[in-house]
């Protein structure tokens, strides 16, 4: 069966990514699931990001790639894939025979026997090799075997000129196209190999680097699937691409990071700060980075999105589908890192102030957090006169290195099989009755406590119920679980909750309430149907405010999770903003439009190809079938959805929105409540609207206006608060500033510190900025205690800047004193601190390290 590309977020706990073409299929390859189809073929999208540094640097490396495979589930084996392998290449793409190398593992006569007898390749075209090169793993244990790799001699033009020059070099002459994976045996813990009941065969071949072959071109980035970016980016850029040049590296990095980016985001990825996000993020403000270099200052990725969605559209259509979300993403990300780079810089001169070596941490600081790179590091310290360690920016590198590697790498640690996934093979997939009825019969096939299964269970204790049908629903697609009774002649167990611990087996989390429960017992499985009722309202609900919120705010917005639970709906969405009460109550209208309307709610089951092409929306974090079940709202929305719902919209009765809020970059969530819960909420309102009017008199009409003056009346109470504050404060630092100018001579820079009880930053920069009116030669170190924590203002007037001063330094010292932490440029900064019982100890020792600073040194600690 030919398989779509499956999306870049996996069904697999062990990575981030899929890496390869073998990933959706992976449970297969473990025996954890039994395959539907013995015989696979993909073209499948991946994105690996443990050799990011090396993209650019190479012809081959990629954070973005296509992988095709062929992969076989217990059907055909060697003698079939190998001689199948070199037809296509030979003769479906037409590569020189002449020019193919087979590599196989070292003891594997068999491999060497088909290739030379079955397909002819002559014994001095095929070479063998050791466990790093040809011998395949999941992990340390579970399956494996030898595989065989391609190779295609590109000619001594790609090759390193040495005279030992041959297969297994690393240049490009000898050129790795396919490798065929013969998972044939399994290693326990020992490390012992035995051969697997039934054999698998896993292949990988890179389309980009099969396209520069084709094509004959010294690199995948001179292939048609990177050119156009590239083109583009010489017109944004008004620069030509070199090879050689760092134009044609920072080229090179940008066409890559775009493909990438644009398909992640098209997946539902967006930027955060760990995970998948993380490594966005990551993506994003590198290709912003390397257009810096090559004068590229303004935002530009969003020129190159046109391109990169031509190219790769037939077929990944998600690239228009989510355009509009693409462009959001990555419009707001590349703004907030150029926002991000004028920090960097702020802090890279901050650091440089009395320095000779700029740390390795603090270098890759810059790099990591701010997207300096290490060449534009040492450009700006070499100018300062300061040194690198770059040592320690590679010490600290090489630590990134590997949390990417492990996170990225495959393991089987993690995956296995387990109780439940013995119960889905021994006894198949738990038939749901529930679109139908709440109440139904079936059969224990499974009872399961702490892993282990069990033959019964008795009163008190706490269980996992399989049954072979089931009316309960278990948690999915957003919608909780189902809650209920079991209940036999002997016995009575309520259901707590209902799960899916694995695809297919649905499973009642129960308590036996009184009697004993056993595998073979024909139950009455009953839903609390009340609780079931106000989950339906609520779901068709979060399907309404989804179709009104793409009305309102437009195309962009896409589902990225919900909860829908008895007494309240969580919807996630793309938006970059807070919606205002004008669009939260246009939503509310059109959804309330819908529910007078009273349309019947539609479910029907269509193949999942004819939904899609159908308009009905789907959520990309969703497994689907082959059969969907659709649910439709007529002249209104249609989307892909497994759950429970009303059978008209007038069943939902009222929707109200009570809270719209941000949970991450470009994600809003909405909280509302339906039904009788909706009710409610309008007569508690009602009530509290009502006692707050007769607390302020007058009428109703007027409330607002009313509550608005008493707000205007306490801010104007807070400001003269604020402005009688200042005056003390100021009236208390005057003296002290006239008797410090009579000890300091000239114009010498003075130190002046003050302790205020209670000032907020506001009133602390205010006297700041007095201080520095009075006194150019003055730095001003100000502390308050607010809340039971420090704040720090210091300011530094122009000629005491002249002289050496540094406001950020300084109080970056000072700060430390009381459990802080801070800085700031040389003008103004701030700080924070934990502890208020040592800040006149704090401003005590302000002096010793404004005079060492003057000095041109660093105070000795004691």
């Amino acid at each position: 069966r030919r398989f779509p590309s499956f999306s870049l977020v996996p069904d697999d706990p062990t990575l981030l990514f899929t890496v390869a073409g073998m990933v959706p299929f992976k449970p297969y390859f473990l025996g954890i699931k039994t395959p539907e189809v013995t015989r696979a073929t993909t073209a499948q999208k991946c994105v690996r990001t443990n050799d990011i540094d090396n993209v650019g640097y190479t012809a081959r490396h990629h954070t973005f790639f296509e992988m095709l495979g062929n992969f076989s589930f217990g059907d055909y084996f060697k003698k079939e894939i190998i001689p199948w392998a070199w037809e296509f290449l030979t003769e479906r793409i037409g590569l020189d025979a002449s020019r193919m190398y087979a590599t196989i593992y070292l003891d594997d006569d068999e491999a060497h026997a088909i290739w030379k007898n079955s397909v002819g390749v002559s014994d001095d075209h095929i070479y063998r090799f050791g466990d790093d090169d040809n011998f395949w793993a999941a992990g340390p244990t579970g399956p494996c075997g030898p595989c065989s790799e391609l190779l295609y001699d590109q000619g001594p033009a790609f090759g390193c000129d040495s005279p030992d020059c041959k297969p297994g070099c690393n240049c490009d002459r000898y050129l790795e196209i396919w490798n065929l994976v013969f998972m044939q045996f399994n290693r326990d813990e020992a490390g012992i190999l035995t051969p697997l009941p039934k054999q698998n065969i896993d292949t990988g071949m890179g389309l980009e680097r099969l396209s520069s072959v084709v094509q004959q071109v010294r690199g995948d980035f001179e292939t048609d699937l990177f050119k156009p970016i590239i083109q583009e980016v010489e017109n944004i850029a008004g620069v030509r691409y070199e090879v050689a040049g760092k134009q044609g590296l920072a080229m090179r990095v940008i066409s890559d990071h775009m493909r990438a980016a644009a398909f992640m985001i098209a997946d539902g990825i967006l930027p955060a700060n760990e995970g998948q996000g993380y490594v966005l993020r990551r993506l994003i403000r590198r290709a912003a980075r390397y257009g810096r270099t090559i004068g590229i200052t303004d935002p530009f990725l969003l020129k190159l999105r046109p391109v990169v969605t031509k190219i790769m559209v037939d077929p990944y259509v998600e690239l228009r589908e989510q355009a509009e979300t693409i462009k959001q993403v990555m419009g707001m990300e590349e703004t907030r890192f150029n926002r991000t780079l004028e920090q960097g810089s702020d802090l890279l001169e901050a650091e440089l102030k009395g320095r000779e070596v700029l740390s390795g941490d603090v270098a890759f600081t810059l790099y990591d957090t701010y997207g300096f790179p290490l060449e534009l590091t040492r450009e700006i310290c070499a100018d300062a006169g300061v040194t690198v360690d770059e040592a320690g920016f590679e010490a600290a590198m090489n630590e990134q290195r590997e949390r990417a590697r492990a996170s990225s790498r495959q393991s089987s640690a993690k995956m296995g099989k387990n109780v439940y996934t013995e119960l889905l093979d021994q006894k198949g997939e738990t038939v749901f009755t529930g679109y139908i009825c709440d109440a139904d019969e079936g059969t224990v096939i499974g009872i399961v406590s702490d892993e282990q299964a069990l033959d019964h269970a008795g009163e008190g204790q706490r269980v996992d119920v399989v049954l072979d049908k089931t009316p309960f629903y278990g948690e999915k697609g957003g919608q909780i679980g189902d809650t209920g009774t079991l209940s036999t002649e002997r016995c009575h167990a309520v259901v707590l909750d209902t799960q899916y611990p694995t695809n297919g087996l649905i499973v009642h989390q129960c308590e036996i309430k009184k009697g004993t429960l056993c595998v073979g017992d024909r139950v009455l499985a009953t839903v609390d149907a009340d609780r079931r009722r106000a989950i339906r309202i609520n779901h068709t609900a979060t399907h309404l405010l989804h179709q009104a919120l793409i009305n309102v705010l437009g195309s962009h917005v896409r589902q990225a999770g919900s909860l829908v639970a008895p007494h309240f709906l969580r919807f996630d969405f793309n938006h970059f903003g807070p919606l205002t009460r004008e669009q939260i109550m246009k939503v509310e209208k059109i959804v309330y439009e819908q529910i007078l309307a009273n349309k019947p709610v539609c479910v029907e089951e269509r193949s999942f190809a004819e939904a899609r092409s159908s308009g009905a929306k789907a959520l990309f974090e969703e497994k689907y079938g082959d059969v969907v079940r659709v649910l439709t709202v007529p002249d209104y929305s249609s989307e892909l959805c497994g759950g429970l719902h009303v059978s008209a919209t007038g069943s939902i009765g009222l929707v109200k929105i009570v809270r719209d809020e941000g949970i991450g970059s470009g994600v809003r969530r909405i909280n509302a409540i339906a039904g009788r819960d909706a009710l409610k909420m309008f007569q508690m309102l009602t009530a509290m609207v009502a006692d707050i009017n007769n607390q302020l008199g007058g009428d109703l009409e007027t409330l607002s206006s009313r509550v608005e003056d008493l707000l205007d009346d306490r801010k104007s109470l807070e400001r003269k608060t604020q402005e009688l504050t200042l005056k003390v404060a100021l009236a208390s630092l005057t003296e002290k500033i006239r008797k410090d100018a009579e000890n300091v001579p000239g114009d010498k820079p003075v130190l002046v510190a003050g302790q205020f009880e209670g000032a907020g930053v506001d009133i602390l920069r205010q006297v700041g900025d007095h201080i520095k009116q009075a006194r150019p030669n003055a730095v001003a170190l100000l502390g308050s205690a607010v809340d039971g924590k420090v704040v720090l203002v210091a300011m530094a007037g122009e000629k005491a800047l002249a002289c050496g001063a540094h406001a950020g330094n300084l109080v970056k010292e000072v700060s430390r004193i009381v459990d802080g932490s801070g800085g700031g440029k040389p003008q103004m900064a701030q700080a924070g601190g934990k502890d208020p019982s040592k800040l006149q100890e704090a401003l005590d020792a302000a002096q010793a390290i404004f005079d060492a600073q003057i000095a041109g040194g660093s105070p000795k600690k004691s």
